[in-house]
């Protein structure tokens, strides 16, 4: 009988890429052409095309309202998806199957150019396709790796992110130039064929990805486990009640704040009470559940901490397609220059600023024992989308004094937007993925998603409630205009989000839930 041992001097070995990543890569490239193709040409056609029928002094506003309400659609919806796929159908098959409604909805654009019913018809499925599969395609990316290679996790991660802005570069330089050329047909249905495409690309690699199985029903998965900690009764269930209460009153204002910002906002009161309640007697659902779906409840609870105070940095970011394209409208630049063409400049830096963070800044902070932990990425990042928007705010003084301000100088805030965006958006994708256990992967990443929905509740509500009489006394009295205020006041709201998620992030413990 013979024996082996092992050779401690032995080297492990590499780690390979899976080969299936190409696939899942070029499907996003092109998927995201086509959201930020149409997207980023959405504001300007309301403005100038669809909402003609509106009052001059009124559309801009109903514009922005429109695209905001897109957006939390298409970061709504990201819940059904995760849902669908972690319960019945496994992340592939949604993903292909929602792929073909967003194509149904980028038809609807290109047909419908003179149909608001249409054009909004359009929207609403390019929401619900772009949200359904939004959470899968990240969390199907994470389900190729194990832990033999996830060290190669973050590196395909920042390149999905490289090919996201990728697709979103080209997309804003060329679509305005499409839809003042060629019209508003040409311009949405070009993103369409590229939504084709995508999906194509997606089912020619079917046989060869990693098929994480559906869950199936669980009868001790996190909502459960919450509902039975809040039915014991006690202080945690009154404070649930709390936002059930909220959530009826908002629902009762649909006349002041809209449908969607209001059942949003319902929403939103019922999952932020009823959370809090649940964590201060989550063991009273001891006994009738595992004391391990009671702990995975307990770190989820505290992952959606984290991810409620990422919402101000959404706030902040989104606007850059709607505040920021309508402030270039008052700068001066070239004449064959649009203003939603310098939202090219934002995945031009991004794909610079990856690889200049992944080679140079990254090693060299590591160098002299600055460890660049995912926490602290997002911290800063959210911070450094305050600073940017100081400095838009103080464009917004030069214009509202009368002076004629170079557009060249909206490349001040992009910059520091979009290294923020680098550190927190880049990082949240593989951060949400490694946090969420293994049967909850679409349904974290759907939380993520969602951060992204309210944070456009946000501004949605902010310019609701800065129409008030005392909103509008005070901001005359300050001197400023209602755009310079509220660019301060979306700034302040930024610095104040990030020290707050420095000070939660430094007693969260880092949980590791790659499949082995």
């Amino acid at each position: 009988m013979t024996t082996t041992t092992a050779n401690p001097h032995a080297t492990a070995p590499a780690a390979k890429m899976p080969p299936q990543i190409p696939y899942i890569i070029g499907n996003e490239g092109c998927e995201r052409f086509s959201f930020y193709g149409m997207r980023n040409i959405l504001t300007v056609f309301l403005m100038t095309s669809l909402l003609l029928a509106v009052p001059a002094d009124l559309r801009k506003a109903e514009a922005k309202e429109v695209f905001h309400t897109f957006v939390i659609g298409v970061y709504f919806f990201p819940l059904l998806g995760g849902w669908l796929a972690d319960r019945f159908f496994g992340k592939y098959p949604t993903i292909l199957w929602f792929s073909l409604i967003y194509c149904a909805g980028h038809a609807c654009l290109a047909l419908f150019e003179n149909s608001i019913p249409g054009f909004y018809t359009g929207l609403f499925l390019i929401s619900l396709g772009s949200g359904g599969i939004k959470p899968l395609v990240s969390a199907f990316v994470g389900d190729q790796f194990d832990k033999g290679n996830r060290s190669l996790a973050q590196k395909v991660y920042d390149a999905f992110y490289w090919i996201i802005n990728f697709g979103s570069f080209f997309a804003s330089l060329f679509m305005p130039i499409l839809l003042k050329e060629f019209g508003a047909r040409v311009a949405f249905g070009v993103p369409g064929l590229l939504m084709f495409v995508a999906t194509a690309i997606l089912w020619s690699g079917r046989a060869k990805y990693v098929h994480a199985p559906a869950r199936g029903a669980n009868p001790h998965s996190f909502l459960k486990v919450v509902w039975t900690a809040l039915k014991a009764g006690g202080t945690g269930a009154m404070v649930a009640a709390l936002g059930v209460i909220g959530a009826g009153y908002s629902l009762g204002q649909i006349g002041g704040l809209g449908l969607v910002p209001a059942v949003c906002l319902a929403l939103v009161l019922v999952m932020g009470f009823g959370g809090a309640g649940a964590a201060m007697q989550l063991d009273r659902a001891r006994g009738a559940h595992p004391d391990a779906a009671v702990d995975g409840a307990r770190a989820v609870l505290r992952l959606l901490v984290l991810f409620a105070l990422v919402t101000p940095f959404w706030s902040l970011f989104d606007q850059k397609a709607s505040t920021w394209v309508l402030q270039a409208d008052q700068m001066s630049k070239p004449a064959w220059f649009q203003s939603s063409m310098m939202q090219a400049l934002n995945p031009a830096l991004v794909m610079i600023l990856i690889p200049f963070n992944n080679l140079v800044l990254y090693p060299m902070l590591g160098r002299v024992g600055v460890k660049v932990t995912a926490l602290r990425r997002m911290g800063f990042g959210i911070a450094l989308a305050g600073v940017a928007w100081i400095f838009a705010g103080m464009l917004q003084l030069w214009i509202d004094a009368g002076d004629s301000v170079s557009i060249v100088w909206q490349m001040l805030p992009y910059v520091a937007l979009t290294l923020g965006e680098v550190l927190v958006s880049a990082t949240g994708l593989e951060f949400a993925y490694s946090q969420a256990p293994q049967a909850m992967k679409g349904t974290i990443t759907s939380f993520w998603n969602l951060s992204v929905t309210i944070g456009n509740l946000w501004v949605l509500l902010s310019n609701v409630s800065v129409k008030s009489p005392s909103a509008l006394a005070a901001i005359q009295s300050s001197g400023y205009s209602e755009t310079a205020c509220l660019m301060f006041f979306f700034a302040g709201f930024a610095l104040v989000a990030a020290a707050l998620f420095g000070l939660v992030a430094r007693r969260y413990p880092m949980q590791d839930h790659y499949r082995a």
